[in-house]
C-alpha cells in the first residue's frame, strides 16, 4: 500500500480484497499468522483484540441506556463541538447514506446520527449511543482503533475483527483536548465499501482538527490567578493575566519565555547567560530590563530571588505543544503549533528551545506519516523548504495528489545541489 493508513487504494477491486481479507481473518483466528493483504495497523489491532479475548462472532453491549447517555453526553466536553461536527458532516453523511458517530475516550458512543435506514441497520450490531466500541470490547473498528493508536485510521470490511461488523467500512480520527492534549474521543464515519477511499480518511481527519480548533476557541479564559503566554509564530509575545492582554517587547518576550520554561525560578546570573549573546552585558542591564517589565505588568506578576512568574499556573503555548508530544498526541501538538518560538530571537536559550521544539514536532510528524499533518507543515512558512518533509508527504499522498508534491521535491533538491 502507498499509504498504510488507507484501506483501499483507487482502482483496487473491493470484492477481491474482501475475499482475501476474509481468508486472512480465518487464517489468523485458526493459526495465529497473517497473510496478505492484512495491513500492519490491522494486524496489530487483531493481536490486541485477541489478547483482550474479544469474540470474533460477538458485538458490544450497550452500557448506558437512553436516559443515562443523554445526561452523560450533555456534560461531556465534546458536546461543545457537536454543532460544528454536524455542520461539516451533514451533507457528506446524507448524500452517501453514511452514519456519523462521536465517541468518548473509552470508545463509548455518544452520538450516532444519519439516515434512518442506516441507523436501523447499524443498531443490529449495537452501533448505537451508549454502546462501547473500544478495541478491548468490540475488536478492530475505526473509532476504537483510532483511539488506541491516536491517529486517523480507516477499517475496511473484513478488516474488522468481529464478523458481524464486516459488512461495514468506517473511518475515524481522534479528537484532543486543546489545552492538555489528552484524547477526548473520536469522530467516525460509517457506511458501505465506498468509504474505503483516501478522501474519507482525509475528511474525517479534517473534521477532528476543526473540532479541536472549535474547542480551543470556546475554552474559558484563564483563571484570575493564571497566566497565559503566546510566543509561537510571533516575535513579540502576548501575555494574558487577570483578563488583561499585554503585548511585550522582544526582550521582555524572551524573559517571560525563559521564566515560563523555569517555573521553579531562575537566578540572575543564569538568566543573564541564557538571555544575552554578548558576554559583556552586565547584571545591571538585566535588572533594568526586569524593572521595566515589572512596571509594565503591574504588581505581583514577577518575583525575584529567584526570578519567576508569581502565578499558580502558567499556560504557555510552547509548553502545550511539548506536553502533547510527550503524551503522543501528535495531531493535538500540531494544532497548537502556530510557528517557531519567537522566530527573530537570538537569545541563546530561546534559540535552543525553538530548535528543540521544532525538531521534536517535525520528527513526530515524519514518524506518524499522516498526509494531512505533513501537508500542514510542508505548506507552512516554516516548512515550505523542508525537503525531508516534502519527500515524506510525496510518499504518502494518494497518486492523484502526488505530482505537486513531487515537483516541489525536485525543486528543493535542485536548490540543495547548487
Amino acid at each position: 500500500m502507498t499509504d498504510p493508513w488507507v484501506a483501499l487504494e483507487p482502482g483496487e477491486d473491493p470484492d477481491e480484497r474482501i475475499t482475501a481479507l476474509r481468508r486472512a481473518h480465518d487464517t489468523y483466528l485458526s493459526e495465529g499468522r497473517f497473510e496478505p493483504p492484512v495491513r500492519p495497523v490491522v494486524a496489530e489491532s487483531w493481536r490486541r483484540s485477541a489478547r483482550a479475548r474479544v469474540s470474533p462472532d460477538g458485538t458490544p453491549g450497550v452500557e448506558l441506556d437512553e436516559g443515562a447517555i443523554t445526561a452523560y453526553r450533555e456534560g461531556h466536553p465534546l458536546a461543545r463541538a457537536m454543532p460544528l461536527v454536524r455542520e461539516l458532516t451533514d451533507a457528506y453523511a446524507r448524500d452517501g447514506g453514511h452514519l456519523v458517530a462521536v465517541c468518548d475516550a473509552e470508545g463509548r458512543l455518544l452520538w450516532v446520527e444519519g439516515p434512518l435506514a442506516a441507523r436501523r441497520a447499524a443498531s443490529r450490531m449495537n452501533f448505537v449511543p451508549g454502546a462501547r466500541w473500544a478495541e478491548t470490547v468490540a475488536g478492530t473498528n475505526a473509532p476504537g482503533t483510532a483511539i488506541a493508536v491516536d491517529r486517523p485510521v480507516q477499517i475496511f470490511a473484513a478488516e474488522h475483527f468481529s464478523r458481524p461488523v464486516q459488512a461495514w467500512t468506517c473511518a475515524a480520527a481522534p479528537i484532543h483536548d486543546p489545552a492538555s492534549g489528552r484524547v477526548l474521543g473520536a469522530v467516525d464515519i460509517t457506511g458501505g465499501n465506498g468509504l474505503a477511499h483516501p478522501h474519507s480518511l482525509a475528511f474525517v481527519g479534517a473534521v477532528a482538527r476543526a473540532a479541536e480548533s472549535q474547542l480551543a476557541l470556546l475554552a474559558p479564559p484563564p483563571a484570575p490567578d493564571g497566566v497565559r503566554l503566546s510566543a509561537l509564530g510571533r516575535d513579540e509575545a502576548l501575555l494574558v493575566t487577570g483578563g488583561r492582554k499585554t503585548r511585550l517587547s522582544r526582550r521582555h518576550s524572551e524573559i517571560l519565555v525563559l521564566l515560563a520554561h523555569h517555573p521553579e525560578g531562575i537566578g540572575g546570573d543564569e538568566l543573564l547567560i541564557e538571555l544575552y549573546e554578548d558576554e559583556s552585558v552586565t547584571p545591571v542591564t538585566l535588572r533594568a530590563e526586569l524593572h521595566r517589565l515589572r512596571a509594565l505588568l503591574g504588581p505581583g506578576v514577577l518575583r525575584s530571588r529567584p526570578y519567576r512568574i508569581a502565578a499558580a499556573r502558567v499556560d504557555a503555548d510552547f509548553g502545550t505543544v511539548t506536553r502533547r508530544l510527550a503524551s503522543g498526541a501528535v495531531t493535538g501538538a500540531m494544532s497548537a503549533y502556530a510557528g517557531p518560538l519567537l522566530p527573530a530571537s537570538r537569545a541563546p536559550s530561546v534559540v535552543r528551545l525553538r530548535r528543540r521544539l521544532a525538531d521534536q514536532l517535525r520528527a513526530a510528524l515524519l514518524a506518524r506519516a499522516d498526509p494531512g499533518l505533513l501537508a500542514d507543515w510542508a505548506y507552512s512558512p516554516w516548512g515550505e523548504e523542508d525537503l525531508p518533509v516534502w519527500r515524506a508527504l510525496a510518499a504518502v499522498l494518494p497518486p492523484p495528489q502526488r505530482p505537486a508534491a513531487l515537483a516541489r521535491v525536485r525543486e528543493l533538491d535542485g536548490w540543495q545541489r547548487r
